[in-house]
Protein backbone atom coordinates (compact mmCIF):
# COMPACT_ATOMS: atom_id res chain seq x y z
CA UNK A 1 0.00 0.00 0.00
CA UNK A 2 2.86 2.38 0.68
CA UNK A 3 3.84 2.86 -2.95
CA UNK A 4 0.42 4.37 -3.75
CA UNK A 5 0.92 7.06 -1.15
CA UNK A 6 3.90 8.34 -3.09
CA UNK A 7 2.71 7.88 -6.66
CA UNK A 8 1.44 11.01 -8.40
CA UNK A 9 -1.35 10.24 -10.84
CA UNK A 10 -1.57 12.29 -14.05
CA UNK A 11 -3.58 15.51 -14.02
CA UNK A 12 -5.93 13.98 -16.63
CA UNK A 13 -7.83 10.69 -16.34
CA UNK A 14 -6.74 8.14 -18.92
CA UNK A 15 -9.20 5.25 -18.93
CA UNK A 16 -8.14 2.60 -21.40
CA UNK A 17 -5.31 4.61 -22.93
CA UNK A 18 -1.52 4.63 -23.01
CA UNK A 19 -0.57 8.34 -22.99
CA UNK A 20 3.20 8.24 -22.47
CA UNK A 21 6.38 6.15 -22.73
CA UNK A 22 5.88 4.16 -19.49
CA UNK A 23 2.09 4.18 -19.53
CA UNK A 24 -0.65 5.93 -17.52
CA UNK A 25 1.30 5.89 -14.24
CA UNK A 26 4.77 6.33 -15.79
CA UNK A 27 6.12 3.13 -14.23
CA UNK A 28 5.28 0.42 -16.77
CA UNK A 29 2.16 -0.75 -14.93
CA UNK A 30 -0.95 -1.41 -17.01
CA UNK A 31 -4.57 -2.00 -15.88
CA UNK A 32 -5.26 -4.10 -19.01
CA UNK A 33 -7.02 -7.47 -18.59
CA UNK A 34 -7.85 -10.66 -20.52
CA UNK A 35 -4.75 -10.63 -22.70
CA UNK A 36 -3.68 -13.81 -24.50
CA UNK A 37 -0.71 -15.80 -23.21
CA UNK A 38 0.34 -16.75 -26.73
CA UNK A 39 0.18 -15.14 -30.16
CA UNK A 40 1.77 -15.47 -33.56
CA UNK A 41 1.47 -14.02 -37.05
CA UNK A 42 -1.75 -16.04 -37.48
CA UNK A 43 -3.10 -16.14 -33.91
CA UNK A 44 -4.75 -13.34 -31.90
CA UNK A 45 -3.60 -10.61 -34.34
CA UNK A 46 -6.58 -8.28 -34.96
CA UNK A 47 -4.62 -6.12 -37.40
CA UNK A 48 -1.09 -5.61 -38.64
CA UNK A 49 -0.20 -2.31 -40.32
CA UNK A 50 3.09 -1.52 -42.10
CA UNK A 51 5.00 1.40 -40.58
CA UNK A 52 7.32 3.09 -43.09
CA UNK A 53 10.75 4.33 -42.10
CA UNK A 54 12.51 3.56 -38.85
CA UNK A 55 11.59 4.35 -35.27
CA UNK A 56 11.57 2.80 -31.81
CA UNK A 57 9.16 5.21 -30.10
CA UNK A 58 6.42 3.59 -28.02
CA UNK A 59 2.91 3.74 -29.54
CA UNK A 60 0.55 6.23 -27.89
CA UNK A 61 -3.01 4.96 -27.59
CA UNK A 62 -6.12 7.12 -27.11
CA UNK A 63 -9.73 5.98 -26.98
CA UNK A 64 -9.91 5.81 -30.81
CA UNK A 65 -6.40 6.38 -32.20
CA UNK A 66 -2.85 5.04 -32.12
CA UNK A 67 0.07 7.44 -32.73
CA UNK A 68 3.66 6.59 -33.65
CA UNK A 69 6.64 8.56 -34.94
CA UNK A 70 9.08 7.43 -37.60
CA UNK A 71 11.94 8.82 -39.69
CA UNK A 72 13.95 8.03 -42.76
CA UNK A 73 17.19 6.15 -42.16
CA UNK A 74 19.19 9.36 -42.66
CA UNK A 75 16.84 11.48 -40.53
CA UNK A 76 16.17 13.93 -43.34
CA UNK A 77 12.40 13.44 -42.89
CA UNK A 78 10.71 12.95 -39.50
CA UNK A 79 7.06 11.93 -39.55
CA UNK A 80 4.00 11.19 -37.43
CA UNK A 81 1.44 8.48 -38.20
CA UNK A 82 -2.06 8.13 -36.75
CA UNK A 83 -3.93 4.82 -37.05
CA UNK A 84 -7.52 3.94 -36.27
CA UNK A 85 -7.39 1.92 -33.07
CA UNK A 86 -10.17 -0.47 -34.08
CA UNK A 87 -9.14 -1.26 -37.65
CA UNK A 88 -5.46 -0.29 -37.94
CA UNK A 89 -6.32 1.91 -40.93
CA UNK A 90 -3.99 4.86 -41.55
CA UNK A 91 -5.86 8.06 -40.64
CA UNK A 92 -3.06 10.58 -40.94
CA UNK A 93 0.53 10.60 -42.15
CA UNK A 94 2.63 13.76 -42.14
CA UNK A 95 6.26 14.78 -42.37
CA UNK A 96 6.64 17.09 -39.39
CA UNK A 97 10.27 18.08 -39.83
CA UNK A 98 12.67 18.12 -42.77
CA UNK A 99 16.40 18.35 -42.12
CA UNK A 100 19.08 19.25 -44.62
CA UNK A 101 21.81 17.94 -42.31
CA UNK A 102 21.68 15.35 -39.53
CA UNK A 103 24.48 13.97 -37.41
CA UNK A 104 25.34 10.30 -38.12
CA UNK A 105 24.05 7.93 -35.43
CA UNK A 106 27.01 5.61 -35.01
CA UNK A 107 24.65 3.45 -32.96
CA UNK A 108 22.83 0.36 -34.32
CA UNK A 109 20.12 0.41 -31.64
CA UNK A 110 19.10 4.04 -32.01
CA UNK A 111 17.42 6.05 -34.76
CA UNK A 112 16.03 9.51 -35.36
CA UNK A 113 12.55 8.62 -34.03
CA UNK A 114 13.28 6.96 -30.68
CA UNK A 115 11.68 9.52 -28.30
CA UNK A 116 8.05 8.89 -27.32
CA UNK A 117 5.58 11.76 -27.17
CA UNK A 118 2.57 12.28 -24.88
CA UNK A 119 -1.19 12.47 -25.31
CA UNK A 120 -3.02 15.15 -23.30
CA UNK A 121 -6.73 15.53 -23.94
CA UNK A 122 -7.31 16.33 -27.61
CA UNK A 123 -3.67 17.10 -28.30
CA UNK A 124 -0.67 14.94 -29.05
CA UNK A 125 2.89 16.15 -28.51
CA UNK A 126 5.62 14.62 -30.70
CA UNK A 127 9.34 14.91 -30.08
CA UNK A 128 12.51 14.28 -32.09
CA UNK A 129 15.04 15.80 -29.70
CA UNK A 130 16.76 18.95 -30.93
CA UNK A 131 15.40 18.34 -34.44
CA UNK A 132 11.94 19.44 -33.37
CA UNK A 133 8.96 19.21 -31.04
CA UNK A 134 5.36 19.71 -32.21
CA UNK A 135 1.81 19.79 -30.90
CA UNK A 136 -1.03 18.46 -33.09
CA UNK A 137 -4.78 18.57 -32.63
CA UNK A 138 -5.92 14.93 -32.58
CA UNK A 139 -9.27 15.70 -34.27
CA UNK A 140 -8.23 18.00 -37.13
CA UNK A 141 -4.58 16.78 -37.33
CA UNK A 142 -3.56 20.45 -37.63
CA UNK A 143 -0.27 21.57 -36.12
CA UNK A 144 -0.89 23.85 -33.12
CA UNK A 145 2.74 24.85 -32.54
CA UNK A 146 6.30 23.66 -33.05
CA UNK A 147 9.75 24.34 -31.59
CA UNK A 148 12.99 23.87 -33.49
CA UNK A 149 15.16 26.23 -31.48
CA UNK A 150 16.17 24.03 -28.53
CA UNK A 151 19.83 23.16 -29.12
CA UNK A 152 21.43 19.88 -28.12
CA UNK A 153 24.01 17.80 -29.93
CA UNK A 154 22.71 14.29 -29.21
CA UNK A 155 25.77 12.86 -31.02
CA UNK A 156 24.29 9.34 -31.38
CA UNK A 157 20.68 10.31 -32.01
CA UNK A 158 17.89 11.56 -29.69
CA UNK A 159 16.31 9.18 -27.19
CA UNK A 160 14.66 10.96 -24.24
CA UNK A 161 10.85 10.92 -24.21
CA UNK A 162 8.46 13.69 -23.22
CA UNK A 163 6.98 13.97 -19.72
CA UNK A 164 3.62 15.61 -18.98
CA UNK A 165 3.18 17.71 -15.85
CA UNK A 166 -0.04 19.70 -15.43
CA UNK A 167 0.07 22.47 -18.08
CA UNK A 168 3.58 21.66 -19.29
CA UNK A 169 5.52 19.05 -21.19
CA UNK A 170 9.07 18.55 -20.01
CA UNK A 171 11.97 17.84 -22.39
CA UNK A 172 15.26 16.24 -21.33
CA UNK A 173 18.11 17.55 -23.48
CA UNK A 174 21.34 15.78 -22.49
CA UNK A 175 23.88 16.16 -25.27
CA UNK A 176 27.63 16.20 -25.58
CA UNK A 177 27.57 20.01 -25.67
CA UNK A 178 24.71 21.12 -23.41
CA UNK A 179 22.59 19.40 -20.78
CA UNK A 180 19.31 20.85 -19.51
CA UNK A 181 15.62 20.28 -18.84
CA UNK A 182 12.98 22.63 -20.24
CA UNK A 183 9.23 22.83 -19.59
CA UNK A 184 7.06 24.01 -22.49
CA UNK A 185 3.56 25.41 -22.12
CA UNK A 186 0.96 23.00 -23.50
CA UNK A 187 -1.00 25.72 -25.30
CA UNK A 188 1.77 27.87 -26.75
CA UNK A 189 4.95 25.78 -26.71
CA UNK A 190 6.83 28.62 -25.02
CA UNK A 191 9.28 28.04 -22.18
CA UNK A 192 7.78 27.95 -18.70
CA UNK A 193 11.19 27.21 -17.20
CA UNK A 194 14.60 25.97 -18.27
CA UNK A 195 17.27 24.56 -15.94
CA UNK A 196 20.84 23.65 -16.85
CA UNK A 197 22.26 20.54 -15.22
CA UNK A 198 24.74 21.29 -12.45
CA UNK A 199 26.82 18.14 -13.02
CA UNK A 200 30.54 18.60 -12.39
CA UNK A 201 32.35 17.09 -15.40
CA UNK A 202 35.74 15.42 -15.01
CA UNK A 203 36.37 14.42 -18.63
CA UNK A 204 38.53 17.30 -19.84
CA UNK A 205 41.81 16.61 -21.62
CA UNK A 206 44.96 18.79 -21.32
CA UNK A 207 43.78 20.84 -24.31
CA UNK A 208 40.56 21.70 -22.45
CA UNK A 209 38.32 19.60 -24.70
CA UNK A 210 36.21 16.72 -23.34
CA UNK A 211 37.21 13.15 -24.08
CA UNK A 212 35.43 11.28 -26.90
CA UNK A 213 33.75 14.50 -28.07
CA UNK A 214 31.81 14.68 -24.82
CA UNK A 215 30.33 11.20 -25.24
CA UNK A 216 30.33 10.72 -21.47
CA UNK A 217 28.06 13.76 -20.93
CA UNK A 218 24.98 12.61 -22.84
CA UNK A 219 21.91 10.66 -21.72
CA UNK A 220 18.61 9.43 -23.16
CA UNK A 221 16.41 9.21 -20.08
CA UNK A 222 12.84 10.22 -19.25
CA UNK A 223 12.01 11.72 -15.82
CA UNK A 224 9.80 10.22 -13.14
CA UNK A 225 7.58 12.21 -10.77
CA UNK A 226 7.30 11.46 -7.04
CA UNK A 227 4.70 13.03 -4.78
CA UNK A 228 5.23 12.71 -1.04
CA UNK A 229 2.44 12.58 1.57
CA UNK A 230 3.13 16.22 2.54
CA UNK A 231 2.44 17.32 -1.06
CA UNK A 232 6.05 17.96 -2.07
CA UNK A 233 6.98 16.85 -5.58
CA UNK A 234 10.32 15.67 -6.96
CA UNK A 235 10.91 15.29 -10.68
CA UNK A 236 13.73 12.72 -10.75
CA UNK A 237 15.90 12.85 -13.87
CA UNK A 238 18.77 10.43 -14.42
CA UNK A 239 21.64 11.94 -16.40
CA UNK A 240 25.25 11.24 -17.14
CA UNK A 241 27.34 11.09 -13.96
CA UNK A 242 24.44 12.23 -11.73
CA UNK A 243 20.76 11.79 -10.99
CA UNK A 244 19.11 15.11 -10.15
CA UNK A 245 15.68 15.97 -8.71
CA UNK A 246 13.87 19.17 -9.63
CA UNK A 247 10.76 21.02 -8.51
CA UNK A 248 8.52 20.31 -11.53
CA UNK A 249 6.63 23.59 -11.08
CA UNK A 250 9.62 25.91 -11.57
CA UNK A 251 12.62 23.70 -12.44
CA UNK A 252 14.56 24.50 -9.27
CA UNK A 253 17.14 21.83 -8.41
CA UNK A 254 16.39 20.01 -5.15
CA UNK A 255 19.06 17.31 -4.77
CA UNK A 256 21.57 15.17 -6.65
CA UNK A 257 23.54 11.94 -6.33
CA UNK A 258 26.67 11.17 -8.34
CA UNK A 259 28.18 8.04 -9.93
CA UNK A 260 30.49 7.14 -12.85
CA UNK A 261 27.96 5.96 -15.44
CA UNK A 262 26.96 7.81 -18.63
CA UNK A 263 24.71 7.41 -21.72
CA UNK A 264 21.86 6.42 -19.41
CA UNK A 265 18.59 5.44 -21.07
CA UNK A 266 16.22 3.94 -18.48
CA UNK A 267 13.66 5.76 -16.33
CA UNK A 268 13.75 5.64 -12.51
CA UNK A 269 11.13 3.99 -10.28
CA UNK A 270 10.24 4.61 -6.64
CA UNK A 271 8.89 2.68 -3.67
CA UNK A 272 8.79 3.14 0.12
CA UNK A 273 11.07 6.15 0.34
CA UNK A 274 13.71 4.81 -2.02
CA UNK A 275 14.29 5.72 -5.67
CA UNK A 276 15.92 3.18 -8.00
CA UNK A 277 17.81 4.10 -11.17
CA UNK A 278 20.33 2.62 -13.58
CA UNK A 279 23.60 4.41 -14.27
CA UNK A 280 24.24 3.49 -17.92
CA UNK A 281 27.52 2.78 -19.67
CA UNK A 282 31.00 2.49 -18.19
CA UNK A 283 29.69 -0.11 -15.78
CA UNK A 284 25.95 -0.78 -15.72
CA UNK A 285 24.85 -0.35 -12.11
CA UNK A 286 21.53 -0.09 -10.36
CA UNK A 287 21.35 2.21 -7.36
CA UNK A 288 18.90 2.41 -4.47
CA UNK A 289 18.82 5.92 -2.97
CA UNK A 290 16.94 6.99 0.15
CA UNK A 291 15.06 10.28 -0.20
CA UNK A 292 12.47 12.31 1.70
CA UNK A 293 10.17 15.15 0.75
CA UNK A 294 12.56 17.67 2.31
CA UNK A 295 15.77 16.13 0.87
CA UNK A 296 18.18 18.70 -0.55
CA UNK A 297 21.77 18.99 -1.73
CA UNK A 298 24.25 16.17 -2.30
CA UNK A 299 22.64 12.83 -1.43
CA UNK A 300 25.44 10.59 -2.67
CA UNK A 301 26.07 9.46 0.91
CA UNK A 302 22.42 8.36 1.10
CA UNK A 303 22.95 5.64 -1.50
CA UNK A 304 21.71 2.51 0.28
CA UNK A 305 23.17 0.01 -2.18
CA UNK A 306 24.70 -0.43 -5.63
CA UNK A 307 24.18 -3.57 -7.70
CA UNK A 308 26.58 -4.26 -10.58
CA UNK A 309 25.62 -7.78 -11.74
CA UNK A 310 23.84 -8.08 -15.11
CA UNK A 311 22.16 -4.68 -14.99
CA UNK A 312 20.63 -3.10 -18.14
CA UNK A 313 22.14 -0.30 -20.17
CA UNK A 314 18.88 0.69 -21.87
CA UNK A 315 15.63 -0.81 -20.54
CA UNK A 316 13.74 0.56 -17.51
CA UNK A 317 13.06 -1.40 -14.29
CA UNK A 318 9.61 -2.52 -13.12
CA UNK A 319 8.50 -2.97 -9.51
CA UNK A 320 6.12 -5.86 -8.88
CA UNK A 321 5.14 -7.63 -5.64
CA UNK A 322 7.64 -5.49 -3.74
CA UNK A 323 10.55 -6.61 -5.95
CA UNK A 324 12.53 -4.93 -8.74
CA UNK A 325 12.79 -6.64 -12.12
CA UNK A 326 15.33 -5.66 -14.77
CA UNK A 327 16.33 -7.13 -18.13
CA UNK A 328 19.91 -6.65 -19.30
CA UNK A 329 20.70 -5.92 -22.93
CA UNK A 330 21.96 -9.50 -23.40
CA UNK A 331 18.84 -11.08 -21.91
CA UNK A 332 19.55 -11.66 -18.23
CA UNK A 333 16.30 -11.12 -16.32
CA UNK A 334 17.05 -10.38 -12.68
CA UNK A 335 14.93 -10.09 -9.55
CA UNK A 336 16.42 -7.57 -7.11
CA UNK A 337 15.54 -7.08 -3.45
CA UNK A 338 14.81 -3.32 -3.06
CA UNK A 339 15.80 -3.40 0.61
CA UNK A 340 19.31 -4.79 0.13
CA UNK A 341 20.08 -4.66 -3.59
CA UNK A 342 20.67 -8.41 -3.55
CA UNK A 343 20.00 -10.30 -6.80
CA UNK A 344 17.52 -12.95 -5.69
CA UNK A 345 17.70 -14.72 -9.04
CA UNK A 346 18.92 -14.11 -12.57
CA UNK A 347 17.86 -16.16 -15.58
CA UNK A 348 18.94 -15.88 -19.21
CA UNK A 349 16.23 -15.33 -21.82
CA UNK A 350 17.22 -15.94 -25.45
CA UNK A 351 17.78 -12.80 -27.48
CA UNK A 352 18.80 -9.17 -27.04
CA UNK A 353 16.61 -6.58 -25.30
CA UNK A 354 16.20 -2.83 -25.83
CA UNK A 355 12.54 -2.21 -24.96
CA UNK A 356 11.33 -1.96 -21.36
CA UNK A 357 9.14 -4.60 -19.68
CA UNK A 358 5.61 -3.85 -18.47
CA UNK A 359 3.45 -5.32 -15.70
CA UNK A 360 0.01 -6.55 -16.78
CA UNK A 361 -2.46 -8.61 -14.71
CA UNK A 362 0.29 -9.42 -12.24
CA UNK A 363 2.61 -10.73 -14.98
CA UNK A 364 5.72 -9.29 -16.61
CA UNK A 365 5.77 -8.93 -20.39
CA UNK A 366 9.14 -8.62 -22.14
CA UNK A 367 9.85 -8.39 -25.88
CA UNK A 368 13.20 -8.99 -27.55
CA UNK A 369 14.90 -7.79 -30.73
CA UNK A 370 14.23 -11.12 -32.44
CA UNK A 371 10.42 -10.85 -32.26
CA UNK A 372 9.97 -13.06 -29.18
CA UNK A 373 7.72 -12.09 -26.26
CA UNK A 374 7.80 -13.63 -22.79
CA UNK A 375 5.31 -13.75 -19.93
CA UNK A 376 7.07 -14.10 -16.55
CA UNK A 377 5.55 -14.52 -13.10
CA UNK A 378 7.19 -11.84 -10.89
CA UNK A 379 8.15 -13.65 -7.71
CA UNK A 380 11.13 -14.78 -5.67
CA UNK A 381 11.54 -17.77 -7.96
CA UNK A 382 11.84 -17.62 -11.74
CA UNK A 383 8.74 -18.89 -13.53
CA UNK A 384 8.24 -18.49 -17.27
CA UNK A 385 4.58 -18.72 -18.23
CA UNK A 386 4.57 -18.47 -22.02
CA UNK A 387 6.54 -17.47 -25.11
CA UNK A 388 5.25 -16.01 -28.40
CA UNK A 389 6.93 -15.25 -31.71
CA UNK A 390 6.44 -12.66 -34.46
CA UNK A 391 8.35 -12.56 -37.73
CA UNK A 392 10.23 -9.31 -37.12
CA UNK A 393 12.18 -8.03 -34.09
CA UNK A 394 10.84 -5.69 -31.41
CA UNK A 395 12.94 -2.77 -30.14
CA UNK A 396 10.06 -0.57 -28.96
CA UNK A 397 8.46 -1.23 -25.58
CA UNK A 398 5.11 -3.08 -25.55
CA UNK A 399 1.81 -1.37 -24.75
CA UNK A 400 -1.18 -2.98 -22.98
CA UNK A 401 -4.56 -1.22 -23.03
CA UNK A 402 -8.00 -2.64 -22.11
CA UNK A 403 -7.81 -6.18 -23.61
CA UNK A 404 -5.28 -5.28 -26.29
CA UNK A 405 -1.52 -5.39 -26.83
CA UNK A 406 0.21 -3.03 -29.25
CA UNK A 407 3.54 -4.38 -30.41
CA UNK A 408 5.76 -2.30 -32.68
CA UNK A 409 8.23 -4.33 -34.72
CA UNK A 410 10.92 -3.00 -37.02
CA UNK A 411 8.43 -2.90 -39.88
CA UNK A 412 4.84 -3.16 -38.54
CA UNK A 413 2.49 -2.24 -35.74
CA UNK A 414 0.39 -5.11 -34.38
CA UNK A 415 -2.80 -5.14 -32.37
CA UNK A 416 -2.98 -8.41 -30.42
CA UNK A 417 -5.94 -9.32 -28.26
CA UNK A 418 -7.65 -12.19 -26.52
CA UNK A 419 -11.17 -13.43 -26.88
CA UNK A 420 -13.99 -11.26 -25.38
Amino acid sequence: MMRFLFLLLPAFTYAGTWPAFRGPTNDGHSPATRLPLNWSETEHVTWKTPIPGKGWSTPLVSETQVWVTTATDDGKAMSVLCLDRKSGKMLHQEVLFKNEVTEPLGNPVNGYASPTGVLVGDQVFLHFGSYGTACLDTKSFKKVWERRDLPCRHYRGPGSSLFHYHNSIILSMDGVDVQYLVALDLKTGQNRWKTDRSTAWNDLQPDGKPKAEGDMRKAYTTPYLIKFPDGKEHLVSTGSKATIAYNPADGKELWFATYTGYSNASSPVFENGRVFFNTGYGKANQIGLDIKGDSTGDLTSKIAWTQTKRMPLRSSPVIANGLIFVISDDGHLSCVDPATGEVIWSERLPGLFSGSPILVEGKLLLCDEGGNSYWIEPGREFKQLATSKLDIGLLASPVAVDHELYLRSKTHLYRVEGKP
